[in-house]
């Protein structure tokens, strides 16, 4: 296995204070218990963290050749090297046509799985995009990225706050508002659609206000094609609805994705996938 090597700089940012930035280390040390239990196949393995001072150098900005040192504040995280590129990647390379059924919904249930089996640990992981979504070389999908994830919160109170990448935002992380789990099923709605679709939601939108407008006061979700089967648009509305407690959890979604896929290898040769309701 090869390993990458990431940073998280906490006095780069809006943390100043020698106070903040143990607390933010404190909370980070937490996560870490869990996450180094971690191990499924579609998430990515999880090496090993380190929070203390170190003489590592690592390539700059500049070029591979200039070295440079690790920022004071900062913890080095050690993850498994996923060596396919990104889902976003992949869809760019597919805008044109899209996606074979079949490819579409293995990434589809890998993301379900990988999502539902960090719910099982009480993991939000907070930024679901298909940007996040790292494919090895047998195309397996590895969800990546545990910069902005938590442990899930007992009192959902605990959890505010714009955290995410916009355009797969949920409404209530978008309003401020208590979130939970719940913003994973609605991030993962987007996702779904922008892999069956290979086309980025609300490309035509260019102002965080607008966007915010039309997802919180106006309901604005990306068009589902009329081609589109049944069953899987049914998945989609129902992730990305305004109630959080209206979504399906991802146990639900991996259930109703592997109902469409049995269908799918054993339709009859005049079967019709977009007539499965």
């Amino acid at each position: 296995m090869h390993f990458v090597v990431k940073l998280l700089d906490w006095g780069s940012e809006d943390v100043t204070t020698d106070a903040e930035t143990a607390e933010r280390r404190s909370s980070f040390y937490k996560e870490v218990s869990v996450w180094h239990k971690l191990n499924h196949p579609n998430v990515t393995q999880f090496v090993g963290a380190s929070m203390v001072p170190s003489d590592l150098r690592l390539p700059s900005d500049k070029g591979k050749a200039q070295l440079t040192s690790i920022p004071s504040r900062a913890v080095c995280v050690v993850l498994e090297f996923v060596a396919g590129g990104n889902l976003k990647q992949f869809l760019i390379k597919n805008r044109t046509k899209r996606l074979p059924f079949d490819v579409f919904l293995q990434l589809a249930l890998d993301l379900a799985r990988g999502l539902e089996y960090l719910h099982s640990k009480k993991i939000v992981h907070r930024d679901v995009k298909t940007e996040n979504m790292l494919l090895d070389k047998q195309r397996r999908l590895k969800i990546a990225d545990f910069g902005v994830a938590r442990v899930e919160a007992q009192n959902p109170g605990d959890m505010t706050g714009e955290t995410g990448t916009l355009g797969y935002m949920a409404p209530e992380v978008l309003d401020g508002k208590p979130y939970n789990r719940k913003c994973d099923v609605y991030s993962f709605s987007i996702c779904l659609w922008e892999m069956y679709c290979c086309k980025m939601p609300y490309h035509n939108i260019r102002s965080f206000g607008e966007l915010m407008t039309g997802v919180v006061r106006l309901n604005l979700r990306p068009k589902i094609p009329r081609r589109c089967p049944n069953k899987l648009a049914r998945i989609m509305r129902k992730c990305w609805d305004a109630n959080p407690e209206n979504r399906f959890e991802m146990q639900e979604v991996v259930q109703k994705l592997e109902e469409i896929r049995a269908y799918e290898e054993n339709k009859p040769s005049n079967g019709c996938l977009a007539c499965f309701a």
